[in-house]
């Protein structure tokens, strides 16, 4: 099944840069592009909303990648707090409780609650050193089903998981792949990496992609070289 998601939404350009000036740089380069933006917790905390309505001026979307944590009343009025803007996806992390706070104070809203799973800088061993005796895609799964069972939109999960997710978890179920590298091997500073090919193939249904596009000499260019290739595996 092929969702009906637009091309230029399928990436979700990683806003990762230190200031709104920045962003705003960078949303001005892409936004004919690229129609969808993840803000994350650097740049929020350096310029709050206003990148937010930024993204949105430009009639794309966000991602609010917060990854809340803290007990359910909180994470419910803060929820609530955000969704009092337009924005299309915000990731929350945690048990049962906090997943359903989430969910219940976007419920009146268009906002799509994504549950983290587990981090694209964390293998095996880094698990074992946080006290999980368990492997990676274990984990994915058990976090996804919960997110699932909570009402959760979807989840943030990397592209080596998607397969097992989307076969454990069905077509619907909204799958967002970060730790996405244009050659295996380029790692940096993540460890659980795919290629744009590689994590549709196994199931994504949003690449989210910043580093390498930003380095990229000519970012358009390459926005539009993943696209192609998206398109040529999904139609």
């Amino acid at each position: 099944m092929i969702k009906n998601i637009p091309m230029d939404k399928r990436i979700i350009f990683a806003l990762d840069v230190e200031n709104g000036d920045e962003a705003e740089r960078w949303i001005h380069i892409l936004s004919d592009t690229v129609k969808f933006f993840k803000i994350g917790l650097e740049l929020f905390v350096n310029s709050g909303f206003s990148v937010v309505d930024e993204v949105l001026k430009r009639e794309c979307e966000v991602m609010l990648d917060l990854k809340l944590y803290d007990i359910p009343k909180t994470v419910y009025r803060t929820v609530k707090q955000i969704v009092k803007r337009d924005i299309s996806f915000l990731t929350v992390h945690g048990n049962m409780e906090i997943l359903k706070a989430a969910v219940d104070a976007a419920s009146f809203s268009n906002v799509g609650i994504l549950g983290v799973t587990v981090l694209t800088s964390f293998d095996e061993k880094d698990l074992r050193q946080m006290g999980y005796p368990i492997n990676p895609e274990e984990l994915v799964l058990k976090r996804a089903s919960l997110a699932k069972e909570a009402g959760c939109v979807g989840v943030v999960a990397s592209g080596l998981e998607a397969k097992y997710l989307r076969e454990n978890l069905g077509e619907e179920f909204i799958l967002v792949t970060p730790g996405i590298r244009l050659m295996q091997g380029a790692f940096e500073d993540q460890k659980r990496v795919v290629t744009p090919a590689a994590a549709i193939l196994n199931g994504a249904d949003y690449l989210v992609i910043g580093r390498p596009i930003r380095d990229a000499k000519e970012p358009k260019s390459l926005v539009r070289a993943i696209q192609k290739e998206i398109g040529s595996i999904l139609f």
